[in-house]
């Protein structure tokens, strides 16, 4: 193996930030143009940049004997394979704040869409009609339930802070909010808020934490968002709760399977499907890369890292 370490960009990545990297004291393989030829590359390959594309697995990494660390150009890190990165004892990391903004403002649209009841009207509009009368409520005064209170949650409530909106948040990880939050059971949660914000990670413990159960102790009319996982839900048990119409409709920018093809779900005249693009802006990408590459300069030079991602599996 050369002297140099090499850094393997399997994922298109911000150009700025590539740059960067390349200027770092490595050698830098953009593999990004053809995955099907990334395994064929790793030989030498001391770090590893990745998306949400590639998914690192035991069977990927055992192409990699010289690996030290795989660097996350994003939040969750479900794509890689803990398990067999610790067993390896290659580092993990992400750019857990990079998406935050993007994230929050989709969010909070969600929420402005669904209370006033503009994807219907907008239907309606392409359709040829003029359906005006009282429709629609304002968010002003409504309750909002966080189902997890980490970084996103917290941003979206402080930009629902000039709506005048009620913030409430269940996370067992969260004993206090520190903020306006009031922090409560997801029952208590489920049947005060007027809307229902999913913000909680993907473990085994919260597969289909809101399944047939939790919808039947949601509130009438209440909403339900989801920009965090898709496995959060169980879809037939929502499809369920809108058509009884306990539920009045859903945002969802996630989903069980990826693509989706629940195409019940998806035409949905209540519900309003994004295609997994909550971190898409500009922007947060942008900062994705800058994020990520900052740590893997980092870790070529020996310092401290800022974004290690917890050890997983046995």
């Amino acid at each position: 193996m050369s002297s140099e370490r090499v850094v393997v960009v399997a994922d298109p990545i911000d150009r700025e930030a590539l740059g960067r990297l390349k200027a770092g004291p490595c050698v830098v393989v953009d593999a990004s143009a053809d995955p099907t030829k990334l395994s064929g590359q790793l030989a030498n390959a001391w770090g590893l940049i990745v998306r949400s594309r590639t998914k690192v697995t035991a069977d990927l990494l055992a192409h990699a004997p010289h690996l030290e660390i795989v660097a996350r150009a994003g939040v969750g890190v479900d794509n890689v394979d803990l398990a067999a990165t610790t067993k390896r004892g290659i580092r993990v990391v992400n750019a857990p704040a990079a998406a935050t903004q993007s994230v929050a403002e989709l969010t909070v649209a969600f929420y402005l869409m669904l209370v006033r009841g503009l994807s219907p009207s907008i239907a309606s509009m392409r359709a040829g009609k003029w359906e005006r009368g009282t429709h629609g409520r304002e968010l002003a005064g409504k309750t909002v339930g966080f189902v997890g209170y980490g970084r996103i949650a917290r941003e979206v409530a402080r930009r629902l802070e000039p709506f005048h909106a009620q913030t409430v948040a269940f996370d067992p990880y969260v004993p206090s909010s520190g903020d306006a939050t009031v922090m409560m059971t997801l029952e208590d949660l489920l049947s005060r808020a007027d809307i229902v914000s999913l913000h909680a990670a993907s473990t085994a413990e919260n597969r289909h934490l809101i399944d047939a159960r939790a919808f039947e102790r949601i509130k009438p009319g209440a909403f339900l968002v989801n920009v965090a996982r898709g496995a959060l839900v169980d879809e037939a048990a929502l499809l369920s709760a809108l058509a009884s119409g306990r539920l009045a409709g859903a945002a969802l920018d996630v989903y069980e399977v990826e693509p989706p093809m629940n195409q019940a779900l998806l035409t949905h005249p209540n519900v309003i499907p994004t295609p997994h693009l909550g971190a898409s802006t500009h922007e947060a990408q942008a900062r994705a890369g800058t994020d990520t590459v900052d740590e893997v300069l980092r870790a070529l030079k020996g310092e401290p890292l800022t974004a290690l991602v917890p050890a997983g599996g046995a």
